[in-house]
């Protein structure tokens, strides 16, 4: 019999492995939790051709080395070869460098830094995650946490930051020691020497004791100066990263008074919102007055008006800010005129430090509220009634700093982002003169308090101004969207038969039949827009022997080929969604199974995940069931084929009933949503006629026209949603993927209620999604058709944004989505191109017993994590969709001119908004809104929402406009000489009513 022995462990040990910190329990406990990690001796360099880590690739069967063993030789200070370890500080404002081509020297990343860059910022997280996976990149993440020679424990009194640092020197350290060994080991060692490991950091701190250790590290403008593309990389170096070292402009210079009071810490900001002396929330700068932001708090009923440059203290659109409230006879209501950045300060100078000082004529009057031409008595009461909280940011939580494509001036450069809601950044380049004409990529390094602009540093050209691949590109960079092209690791997840996979032939509960119904057989179609590759969700429908309807939703089953926890599955939870553009499509996961293998074509067998309902002539549901499946859809409609198909009465086949079997019960599900209150929204759509296919060319555009088989799909996809919601709830009350959307604040509506009563005396209640649907419907213009269409668009933008949760994260009574009037909500039905729904795929399959559930889908903060991050790829894809069709619907408008001599279009433009000096209208056929901005004295009434101005024939006429009323406008393209993008401009051709 074998003697077993117990050895004890050294309480040096027993520190390192055991972790131990405080959490706060959701009932306000603090507990003290304690975790075991387990140190090993076998985690790898990660180095080719290592002599110490060789046998434990093969006996641990991780991951093969990357990294080259000379490491990279083309730096004047590391002539015999040296890799980066870049340490948190670098990853955090030196990311563009880092991905720059011109870094080629191949990076260690340790455990410790990834950990710490996801917990201080998950954009930049994500990024970093996306280059690891890169193969232009030569990375390797090392697990220094776990290796006994490099884990550190925290000392006492050590903060959590200090304690990092000490464990990136600690491993540096390491990696030279273990180099000098493998090579005095290596018979194969070059006589050119041991290649080094270089500690790459900004932190002056981190550095000093770096150097006292005896360890190689350097800044990052002191690396990239050894390196061939020193000149070039020197633009991209940003601001923080060796602040002292760089030289400012002299519009930076610290002799000049400050512009902007001091902002306080983090902690001081975070112990002001906790004691309630102050608020938190997203800066949301204005998009007609670039001296106006807001900030939405939930105390208060209206946002909280910042107003003028001081109170905005540097907030940029998005942040995360810390504001004080003002008492409340400091209240204010918003600034009635348009004031354009780029007309207000054409006339600066990025190196003129004088002209920053003190406070421009224009932002003392916006601060007062003194305008040309008085108020009268009832302007006085309209603003009283609309005054809202005042207030000014006193810190900054958590920036919003990204990547901003934007046009350039000549010289030292005023970038201009496209977007209104982002100030001018004064731009830091060595190559401003051939940049001219380039679309650029910029990113924001600080705003200092004695500095008008921020201050940001050159990324790269992206072509061309005006180029549709430079205007992609800067789109899809400017709203985080991933579009590199999917990685080795992520293609090695594909079935190994590519485009051959085939559904294999029926065994009864064998391999992939294991637990589906075989429903082959039946009567299944799918309805999807013009050109959809993508086929997500198919339909059928027949009659039952007892006079009930068995109607089905069938889904794509990705599930079954996107496995957790594997490089596909990690890259689809990065990317979010699928984006579309009007001339490309960005997949959320390889074409090989979003657009042939998962995609429901017609005539070929696929796997699928079956809601099948059994339910009454009347569309009430009697019973439902959940099963995998196998499905050979019968034909792929559009919805003008489905609708044409479904109107053809001289047509009876099984397809034909089928549909307009599934679309009456479709009308009685409407029927039923309306009547509980749910509401029928709109928000304007259009279709951008390209040339041909092949060409992206835009030559018009228009409305998109909506069928009933439109109506139809959307009824079942909501049918199937909430049936699987109620579902996967019930299984996983804790962990449940679901959607929400949370009832608007009334304040919302006020406006939109003023301006039914006082210009159509119309009522508009809000009390309820049931009251307003029904006011809703009562907002007819029996001479103009399209007002209910504007009222609804108008309605949908006083909505809060739907969002995914985690079930276990909210109360129970906040779980119901408003606009469907849906107790509980989720998202199934599109697996293809939404993440979340591939999660909720995930726990059904659990729920009806097909599957066990993934360890982490069991786990609340990591679905809560997900789901922040796919909510964040939703928003982005939305916004680049929209800046896409702008884009787009400006070039098709430049194409209509052209085909007609140069003659400008016009279109019948519905007014919005009225401004002292402007109106904002919407042209409903292009469904494009812009400003009609006018430099004549003009009689403004805001009292009524009236503006009268001279008719722009010159006749001597003057023409009144209201908000509601239509006006012509004449729509031209203009190139903006600051964006270098072409900009719509709108003009009055004539009004509604002559004064």
């Amino acid at each position: 019999m074998n003697d077993i022995r117990i050895l004890k462990r050294s309480r040096t040990e027993a520190v390192l492995s055991q972790r131990k910190f405080f959490k706060k329990t959701a009932r306000g406990r603090v507990v003290k939790v304690l975790r075991e990690r387990y140190l090993r001796d076998d985690v790898a360099c990660g180095i080719k051709s290592c002599s110490l880590c060789s046998e434990q690739y093969e006996a641990s069967g991780s991951q093969e080395p990357s990294l080259p063993p000379a490491g990279h030789r083309k730096h004047s200070q590391f002539p015999q070869g040296h890799f980066i370890l870049p340490d948190t500080n670098i990853f955090l404002h030196q990311m563009d460098l880092i991905e720059s081509p011109l870094m080629k020297a191949p990076i260690i990343l340790l455990q410790t830094v990834l950990e710490e860059v996801r917990h201080r910022s998950l954009p930049l997280y994500s990024r970093l995650k996306q280059l690891t996976q890169s193969e232009d990149k030569d990375i390797w993440i090392f697990y220094n946490e776990y290796r006994k020679d490099t884990a550190v424990a925290r000392r006492q009194e050590e903060t959590p930051n200090d304690r990092n640092d000490r464990g990136i020197r600690l491993a540096t350290k390491w990696y030279n020691t273990h180099l000098i060994k493998s090579h005095t080991l290596s018979r194969s060692q070059k006589p050119i020497g041991t290649p080094v490991v270089v500690l790459l950091t900004d932190d002056a701190a981190n550095r000093q004791l770096a150097q006292s250790e005896q360890i190689l590290c350097v800044t990052a403008k002191n690396y990239i100066s050894g390196l061939p593309d020193a000149e070039r990389l020197a633009d991209i170096l940003s601001v923080p990263g060796d602040a002292e070292s760089l030289e400012p402009t002299s519009a930076s210079s610290a002799r000049r008074a400050a512009l902007y009071p001091e902002h306080l810490s983090l902690s001081a900001c975070q112990a002001g919102v906790k004691s309630g002396d102050l608020c938190h929330g997203h800066f949301n700068a204005s998009q007609y007055n670039y001296l106006e932001g807001s900030v939405s708090i939930p105390s208060f009923s209206k946002p909280v008006l910042l107003v003028g440059r001081e109170d905005m203290n540097r907030a940029v659109d998005g942040d995360v800010v810390a504001v004080q409230v003002y008492p409340e006879s400091e209240w204010k209501a918003p600034a009635d005129e348009v004031v354009d950045q780029d007309t207000t300060l054409k006339n600066d100078d990025p190196e003129d430090s004088e002209a920053e000082e003190g406070v421009d004529q224009e932002e003392r009057l916006v601060i007062r509220g003194q305008r040309v031409g008085g108020r009268g008595p009832s302007q006085k009461q309209q603003i009283l009634r609309d005054r809202q909280p005042t207030g000014k940011v006193v810190g900054i939580i958590k920036r919003n700093w990204r990547a901003l494509a934007t046009g350039t001036t000549q010289q030292t450069v005023f970038a201009t982002p496209v977007s209104r809601s982002i100030p001018r950044i004064r731009l830091r380049t060595r190559q401003a003169p051939s940049l001219v004409n380039q679309k650029i990529l910029v990113t924001i390094d600080r705003w200092d308090v004695n500095s008008k602009y921020p201050e940001g540093h050159f990324v790269r050209a992206l072509g061309q101004v005006e180029s549709k691949e430079a205007e992609r590109e800067s789109l899809l960079l400017e709203f985080e969207v991933p579009f590199r092209p999917f990685g080795k690791a992520v293609n090695a997840c594909l079935p190994v038969e590519g485009e051959g996979w085939i559904v294999a032939p029926k065994e009864e509960g064998v391999g992939m039949w294991g637990g589906r119904e075989d429903l082959r057989e039946m009567i299944i179609c799918s309805i999807d827009p013009p050109g959809c590759q993508d086929i997500d969700d198919a339909l059928h429908a027949r009659l039952l022997p007892n006079g009930n309807v068995e109607a089905g939703v069938h889904i794509a089953d990705v599930s079954h080929f996107v496995h957790a926890d594997t490089a596909m599955d990690s890259e689809a939870a990065s990317r979010g969604t699928t984006v579309y553009l009007v001339d490309q499509r960005i997949d959320m996961l390889p074409s090989l199974l979003g657009t042939n293998l998962c995609s429901l074509r017609p005539h070929v067998e696929r796997l699928a995940f079956s809601c099948i309902w059994e339910l009454t002539p009347e569309a009430q549901i009697v019973d439902v069931r959940f099963s995998k499946s196998v499905i050979a859809s019968k034909e792929a409609f559009t919805y003008e084929a489905a609708q044409k198909r479904k109107d053809d009465l001289s047509l009876n086949d099984p397809i034909t009933q089928s549909i307009r079997l599934l679309n009456g019960l479709a009308r009685k599900l409407k029927a039923g949503r309306m009547a509980a209150g749910a509401l029928n929204l709109a928000s304007p759509e259009v279709k951008i006629h390209l040339q041909s296919a092949e060409s992206s060319d835009p030559i018009d555009v228009e409305q998109k026209e909506l069928y009933e088989t439109n109506s139809l799909v959307e009824e079942f996809m909501l049918l199937a949603n909430i049936s699987v919601a109620g579902k996967i709830q019930e299984a996983f009350p804790q962990t449940a993927v679901l959607r929400r959307h949370l009832p608007p604040p009334r304040a919302n509506f006020e406006k939109l209620q003023d301006l039914l009563m006082k210009r159509k005396g119309i009522s508009l209640d809000v009390s309820s999604s049931g009251a307003l649907a029904a006011s809703l419907d009562q907002c007819i213009d029996p001479a103009e058709p399209a007002f209910n269409t504007l009222v609804r668009i108008m309605a949908t933008r006083c909505m809060l944004s739907a969002e995914y949760f985690a079930s276990g994260s909210v109360p129970r009574d906040t779980f119901s989505h408003y606009g469907l009037a849906s107790p509980i909500y989720t998202h199934f039905t599109s697996p293809i191109r939404r993440y979340a729904d591939v999660l909720v795929h995930r726990q059904l399959s659990a729920a009806v017993g097909h599957a066990s559930l993934h360890a982490t889908l069991h786990s609340k903060a990591h679905v809560e994590r997900v789901l922040d991050n796919v909510n964040r790829r939703h928003r982005m894809a939305q916004m680049a969709s929209r800046a896409s069709t702008e884009f787009y619907t400006g070039l098709a408008l430049k194409a209509r001119e052209k085909h007609a001599g140069g003659v400008l279009p016009r279109e019948k433009a519905f007014v919005i908004r009225t401004f002292r000096n402007g109106v904002s209208v919407f042209v409903s056929s292009l469904g494009l809104e812009g400003l009609v901005v006018f430099k004549e004295d003009i009689k403004f009434d805001a009292e009524t929402y009236t503006v009268v101005v001279p008719s722009p024939s010159g006749d001597g006429r003057e023409i009144s406009m209201s908000v509601f009323d239509q006006i012509e406008v004449q729509i031209s393209v203009e190139k903006d000489k600051n964006t270098q993008r072409g900009k719509v401009k709108m003009t009055l051709v004539d009004g509604a009513n002559d004064a």
